[in-house]
């Protein structure tokens, strides 16, 4: 796999920093920026790098952040210790993330991202990994996207005008005092 420079480029100015160990970009936004990168699982200097799917975009990682202040990630991890489907779809999504980045490098390890399969402890991951796969892999992620659209105004821009809605998947961000 290969990045073109350009893209790296736009990557290290969204970071304020040199991105590590991309692969590709997994995302671009419908406004054209790269906004996900897919890194490889050990870094140059032999670091391992776990986390597959990287959130570069400014626009969604300060969503992705004001939602994690809003206590989203409490709220999914109350559901998930109720709802069986929901804890399916998570272990589904952890193995698909592991069998991804195993098929690159397999680091021996069965951690993936964002607290997966057991916890929800980063929303930035399961945007990230939301946005590179589409709406259908992972529940909690795809619910992440839709608040950040929605509650971030950045449906069309940073997000596809046609990602599902809060109102689709029934959320309600009155729920969230701190948002």
């Amino acid at each position: 796999m290969s990045v073109d420079s350009a893209d790296l480029q736009i990557v290290e100015k969204q970071l304020g920093r040199a991105p590590r160990g991309v692969l590709s970009i997994a995302y671009r936004t419908p406004d054209g920026a790269p906004a996900v990168v897919k890194t490889a699982p050990r870094l140059d200097d032999g670091t391992p790098f776990p986390t597959l799917y990287y959130l570069t975009d400014p626009r969604l990682t300060a969503e992705a952040s004001r939602l994690e202040v809003g206590q989203v990630m409490k709220w999914m991890e109350s559901r998930l210790a109720e709802d069986e489907a929901l804890r399916e779809d998570y272990r589904r999504a952890h193995e698909h993330f592991l069998a991804e980045r195993n098929a690159i490098e397999d680091l021996g390890t069965d951690f993936s991202g964002g607290g997966m399969p057991d916890r929800v402890k980063c929303l930035h991951v399961l945007i990230a990994y939301a946005l590179a796969e589409g709406p259908e892999r992972v529940r909690l992620g795809t619910e992440a996207v839709a608040m950040a659209a929605d509650h971030g105004k950045l449906r069309g821009t940073a997000i596809p005008q046609d990602w599902p809605s809060i109102g689709d998947l029934g959320i309600d961000l009155e729920e969230f005092d701190e948002l």
